[in-house]
């Protein structure tokens, strides 16, 4: 039953003098959630006022999910602070609404107030902010409540192990993950796309490809993610034939309409073998322009296979759609820098100063004992600078010694060789990964985290 049904129903009900309940109000904020109708849930919000239901636990959980549902996460958290009586369920409907909304620190917090006031999470509550530490990529909260899980034994619940498996594959640590998934009694569709999108993520292609296939051999029907996370994976091991093959049994097998990120996968994969022309043949006879994601995916390899035509065609288009980002002026740059066209460079950096286009600065982060230590490139405020430039210095010195040589095309060509290597040598993850060589102790995984991805 749709929502006029269901209004047309409640108005009926309140014309022939019926009385609306709680069953009532939820069925009809049900609707509007569905159709993510804001303004209805307003209506109906301020009826359940009127007829003094505010105070109903049952109505106050529907209204924070509904809001949450609608996008309005101010609404739904002044329903739940307002709330007079609070339960699992209510703090649940706060906690996933702050999910959903990409307020996933938030999300947490609600879990930890809901335990000090002696209120324990049930498995749609643990899965739920097990969700929010991966998208927060906090794999330390993350590993807190996988112990919680296994203590209260709520583990066993699959919503709670996709969550750790989707948890861990996002952090990186997919070897953890795969080892969760192989210990899990039932597995759903949900489990094999949690794995199968933390191997793609981290470039495991040939794992990523395996268990797509098993995936297919026990008839479980990939959905669209499945195949951008495969032909991801093909785009990565450079499998150009394999992935053309996926992405055609993805339309013509599975009835799958591609959306512009699998089109983006395939100029990807083009692009990545060096075969730009084919990826611009392919963007012409797409139905639809690509996507901000697609041009600069073409433009990287451009800059990589140092194609100057089409890389000066993917950057004009990508201008055109994000005229105030500066990355396609600095992947353009590089390109030109490349070729050793200066003069081009220096009207592109021109051209971004008299658009008042401002290059983001980097920033990566390292967590060390509870506290996070940000570097940005060149950095010269650490109270570690000494240490954290020495051991970089060493590492060159081995990696020189290895047959390493850098890649100087695209350095500033009014610098000094020496001055460049040092510039190229202090990136922001460079000193962050420097940092972990120097104080996290061996045998554990050193976590760098970025500000920026280029898009």
């Amino acid at each position: 039953m749709g929502w006029r049904e269901r209004q047309l129903i409640c108005s009926e009900m309140r014309l022939a003098g019926f009385t609306m309940d709680q069953f009532t109000f939820g069925s009809v904020l049900t609707a509007c959630g569905s159709l993510l109708a804001l303004g209805k849930v307003k209506q109906i919000h301020a009826y359940v006022i009127r007829t003094d239901h505010k105070d109903n636990v049952f109505m106050g959980c529907a209204l924070v999910d509904m809001y949450s549902k609608c996008k309005s996460i101010k609404s739904a958290e002044t329903v739940f602070k307002r709330m007079t009586q609070k339960n699992v369920v209510s703090r649940t409907a706060m906690l996933v609404g702050y999910g959903q909304n990409g307020f996933s620190e938030e999300a947490v917090k609600i879990l930890f107030e809901m335990q000090s006031n002696g209120v324990e999470p049930d498995d749609f509550t643990l899965g739920s902010v097990i969700s929010s530490c991966a998208n927060l990529a906090s794999l330390e909260k993350g590993a807190q409540f996988h112990c919680q899980a296994l203590v209260s034994g709520l583990i066993s619940f699959i919503t709670v192990s996709n969550a750790l498996v989707t948890l861990y594959g996002k952090c990186g640590s997919v070897e953890d993950s795969y080892h969760l998934f192989v210990e899990m009694n039932t597995r759903d569709e949900v489990s094999w796309m949690a794995l199968l999108t933390g191997y793609a993520q981290f470039g495991k292609a040939n794992e990523t490809i395996d268990l797509f296939e098993r995936m297919l051999a026990i008839g479980l029907k990939p959905d669209g993610v499945a195949f951008i996370g495969v032909l991801s994976a093909c785009s990565r091991a450079g499998l150009v034939e394999k992935g053309h093959q996926y992405f055609e049994s993805m339309i013509k097998e599975h009835g799958i309409i591609p959306i512009p990120d699998h089109y983006t996968c395939i100029i990807d994969l083009l692009g990545q073998a060096g075969r730009l022309e084919k990826a611009r043949n392919f963007i012409n006879k797409m139905p639809c322009h690509p996507y901000v994601v697609g041009w600069a995916t073409l433009l990287s390899s451009c800059r990589v296979h140092g194609d100057m035509k089409i890389g000066k065609w993917a950057a004009d288009s990508l201008v055109e759609l994000q005229p105030q980002k500066p990355a396609s002026y600095v992947l353009l740059s590089s390109l030109y820098a490349a070729k050793g066209k200066w003069n081009d460079v220096a009207l592109l950096r021109r051209g971004m100063r008299d658009k008042k286009v401002k290059e983001e600065p980097g920033y990566s982060w390292i967590k060390y004992k509870g506290k996070v230590y940000v570097f940005s490139a060149d950095d010269q405020s650490s109270p570690f600078l000494g240490q954290i430039y020495a051991e970089l210095e060493k590492l060159n010195r081995k990696m020189i010694e290895e047959g390493y040589i850098p890649d100087m095309s695209s350095a500033l060509h009014d610098v000094e060789e020496s001055e460049n290597i040092k510039m190229l040598n202090h990136h922001s993850e460079k000193l962050a990964i420097a940092f972990g060589l120097i104080f996290v102790p061996p045998g554990l995984s050193i976590r760098v985290i970025k500000n920026l991805s280029l898009w």
